[in-house]
């Protein structure tokens, strides 16, 4: 069978760890039955049981490097905090960020393609668990300098890209970044979308308290003023002078900010929630 789609091999990739070619292979050798392909795979790949390798992989370690100065950053996730602490993985992480430093115009579909998901496939059948490289950040080429920040655990990132400044000044956003988790750089970065959203919860909030609708409308500006204002990374009162806020540190270096990322793991992913009690009574009664 031939007309197996794109999303079906996505599918098994996610819950075996295995290759894209293998997956296609199994599902087409199944008939595009997951279950049966999954099987097949245990029996042809030594991959655990389906159960636990279809797990959500949000564990796992943020690697970030600087190199030529552009500034680079990965996140590769794992199912368990056990195995993001394996010698292996932690090597396999550098070897991530070592091939993004040395090839910075690839893509992370590139990289993959380039030697990484072979090395990702071998240390899924090693420590059998399910790893991906999730995602990949470099610093604004138009920049110049960059500054990063990674947190003790090794579970939070960030990258600051600057026009002007000092080397001192960028590593000091970037840490304040990684701690205050801010949603974009300034306020005109913040999409109408999400202000509208917090406007609607607000005007629901302020409208029980049954005062009349101007006071209403005034306390919805001044709630959405302080959510914008707690959102934009320049507005901002920078953690490590609250006296001042991003901005104001900004200006007294002649230093703009032309990008940012943070990264943070396991951020978005939906993890899957057992109920271990059920699955045992399930299996006693079957």
């Amino acid at each position: 069978m031939s007309n197996i789609s794109a999303a079906q091999v996505k599918e098994l990739r996610e819950k075996t760890g295995l290759g894209l070619m293998d997956c296609k292979k199994a599902l087409e050798g199944s008939d595009g039955d997951l279950d049966l392909a999954i099987e097949e795979l245990r029996k042809t790949s030594g991959i655990k049981a389906s159960k636990k390798s279809g797990r959500s992989a949000a564990d796992g370690l943020i690697g970030i490097k600087t190199f030529e100065g552009q500034s680079f950053m990965v996140e590769i996730n794992c199912e368990t905090d056990f195995v993001a602490r394996d010698d292996s993985f932690i090597s396999f992480t550098q070897d991530v960020l070592e091939s993004l430093s040395s090839s910075p115009d690839k893509s992370l579909e590139d990289l993959l393609a380039d030697g990484v998901e072979e090395k990702r496939e071998k240390l899924v059948q090693k420590l059998g668990e399910n790893i991906v490289v999730r995602r990949v950040a470099k610093s604004d080429r138009d920049a110049d300098l960059s500054g990063v920040y990674l947190h003790s655990n090794n579970k939070i990132g960030t990258i600051i890209s600057l026009k002007g400044g000092n080397q001192e000044v960028a590593k000091d956003i970037a840490m304040h970044a990684a701690a205050t988790d801010p949603m974009a750089i300034s306020s005109s970065d913040i999409p109408q979308a999400v202000i509208d959203k917090e406007r609607e919860i607000y005007k629901a909030q302020s409208e029980e308290t049954g005062k009349p609708a101007d006071i209403v409308e005034k306390m919805i500006e001044g709630k959405i003023k302080k959510f914008v204002s707690e959102v934009s990374l320049t507005e901002q009162d920078f953690v490590k002078d609250p006296s001042i806020n991003i901005s104001s540190l900004l200006k007294d270096n002649n230093a703009s900010i032309v990008g940012f990322v943070r990264f943070e793991v396991g951020e978005g992913i939906e993890v899957e929630k057992v109920d271990f009690a059920s699955e045992v009574m399930s299996q006693v009664k079957s």
